[in-house]
């Protein structure tokens, strides 16, 4: 038997696959977004581009952006007891409560 991958986009092909009037690049100012320190945010991962993406099991947490770093934002949310911080770009996010959104 052969071993199983365990890469950074292993067993999520639900999770990266577009409808079909969804494929491709989407428009620029998804990727020029800007948000406020504070600001409530959820992870919606953009499959077609991998830069700054955060890991898939992050895919629809709800964070507050704690800073800026670069172009990237610096994320905090609570899993379980312990605060946790995530890096990503603001392609993979879109405002808390935003209704309808790319895969939202």
């Amino acid at each position: 038997m052969v071993k199983s991958s365990k890469g950074f986009r292993s067993r999520s092909r639900g999770t990266f696959t577009k409808k079909v009037r969804e494929r491709g690049m989407p428009p620029v100012n998804r990727f020029l977004r800007e948000f406020a320190i504070g600001q409530r945010v959820t992870v919606v991962l953009e499959p077609s581009d991998p830069h700054g993406q955060p890991h898939p099991r992050y895919q629809g947490r709800t964070c507050t952006v704690i800073a800026k770093r670069g172009r990237a934002y610096c994320l905090e949310f609570v899993d379980g007891h312990k605060r946790k911080e995530l890096i990503a770009n603001p392609v993979h996010l879109v405002p808390a409560g935003e209704t309808g959104g790319p895969r939202g």
